[in-house]
């Protein structure tokens, strides 16, 4: 009977770095994909995709790519999600991917079973239990739409970013956006061409950062030995002043945070518009009243359409929250560097980081970790008895020294370089 393969569960750019590390260790793997293509929230088409017409990166091709599979020169800095579809089928067809998923093939649940893992499955085919030997979760974090529920009633469409597509939806209508974190700020641009008003609901103040400055990508600078954490936020702010000005005079909140302590916007042409009055700013939501919105500071707008771009929250519906020592809403799971669980030797979580300039190479050094230690147990078996309870143990600090907010879509933020550091560190130790 054939050794059992390691599950890997999505084929986005978190699953094809699982699938290609996995490769490069011999170490068999089947992947199962809901689409029916790699990509993963890049495939527009894919059921589960949340990107819109106009998305593209918001880091740079350069800080964000596969080391070893650069992107082409001819790509655009900040690439289409057409461009990044195509660099993922790439990838995967250059490294002889493709052929391990299963596509069009939905995960219903993943348990442990006797040393391996049952992996139950559905497709056009029916439905059927795959022996496993162990799971890696690579389903990403920006596919089920976080709804908040408002106070009234509205007469006109509620609509969450998870569902938009093009701004020709809004075409002609008074339009509201609830959130101003970069995609709520993209549509809203978005919409001032189409709509007959756009007006953005905000909680809080934000720092602006453009994608270019001194006409390169702003995120490939300051690229050598970090600065210290209070040096960099003084620096980085008054630059940014310089460049961008002060938001507050244009309506937002003045920031209860430093740069850096929560994800910056990078998006700037929301700026531009509000200086030439194509929209403005309002206050938070209190309530929905029919044909309008009553915001916080006692304010009314009447709006045809509410656009909810509240953000996202982890979603692995196939596993058992215990076995990720998660208690749900507002948490992020307990994992050993984000990945690795304690309760089960043989699941892990490869893309459950967020982190300013972690790319896509910090999923991939993830999965380099989860192989280098499943290779470990055949050939360092002290090496990875040593790791193991390092996964037992206290969790080190990823922060880098930023005090990052308090908030669900910051719990499983990290620092880039701390996390960096610690992930190589730890490949180093099971070599």
């Amino acid at each position: 009977m054939p050794e059992p393969t390691y599950a890997v569960i999505g084929a986005g750019p978190s699953g094809l770095a699982a699938a290609r590390n996995l490769q490069r260790r011999g170490i068999g793997w089947s992947g199962y994909e809901l689409a029916d293509d790699v990509g993963g929230l890049w495939n527009i088409d894919g059921p589960r995709s949340t990107v819109y017409e106009s998305a593209h990166l918001i880091s740079s091709k350069r800080t964000t790519e596969f080391a070893e599979f650069p992107m082409a020169d001819e790509v655009a800095d900040y690439p289409s999600h057409r461009a990044l579809l195509g660099y993922f089928r790439d990838y995967a067809d250059h490294f002889g991917l493709r052929d391990g998923f299963e596509m069009g093939t939905e995960v219903l649940r993943a348990e442990p079973s006797g040393g391996g893992w049952d992996v139950t499955v559905r497709s056009a085919a029916g439905e059927r239990t795959v022996r496993h030997a162990g799971v890696v979760v690579a389903n990403g974090t920006l596919s089920q739409p976080s709804e908040p529920t408002f106070e009234g009633s509205f007469d006109g469409e509620v609509l969450h970013t998870s569902r938009y597509r093009s701004a020709s939806v809004l075409a002609g209508k008074r339009v509201l956006v609830v959130g101003a974190g970069n995609s709520g700020c993209d549509i809203a641009v978005d919409a001032v061409h189409h709509a007959a008003s756009v007006d953005i609901s905000v909680r809080r103040g934000y720092h602006f950062v453009p994608k270019y400055l001194f006409g390169r990508p702003s995120d490939t600078l300051n690229q050598g030995r970090p600065l210290p954490p209070r040096v960099k936020q003084a620096i980085d702010s008054r630059l940014l002043r310089a460049f961008t000005g002060d938001p507050v005079r244009f309506g937002f909140p003045r920031p209860d945070h430093r740069i850096y302590e929560s994800h910056p916007i990078v998006n700037t042409l929301i700026l531009h518009h509000l200086g030439h009055g194509d929209l403005r700013v309002r206050r938070d939501v209190r309530r929905l009243d029919g044909d309008g919105v009553v915001f916080a500071d006692g304010e009314r707008g009447e709006y045809d359409v509410v656009v909810l771009a509240t953000g996202y929250r982890l979603h692995y519906p196939f596993l058992d929250p215990a076995l990720l020592d998660w208690s749900g809403a507002g948490t992020a799971p307990d994992l050993y560097l984000n990945v690795f669980s304690k309760q089960d030797p043989n699941l892990f979580v490869v893309g459950m980081i967020e982190a300013t300039g972690i790319g896509w190479q910090g999923r991939h050094e993830q999965a380099e970790l989860v192989a280098a230690y499943l290779a470990a147990r055949r050939t360092s078996p002290a090496a990875a008895a040593a790791f193991d309870a390092r996964v037992q143990g206290p969790r080190p600090d990823l922060s880098g020294g930023y005090r990052y907010l308090a908030l669900e879509r910051m719990s499983y933020y990290v620092n880039k370089d701390a996390y960096r550091t610690a992930v190589r560190d730890q490949i180093e130790s099971l070599a």
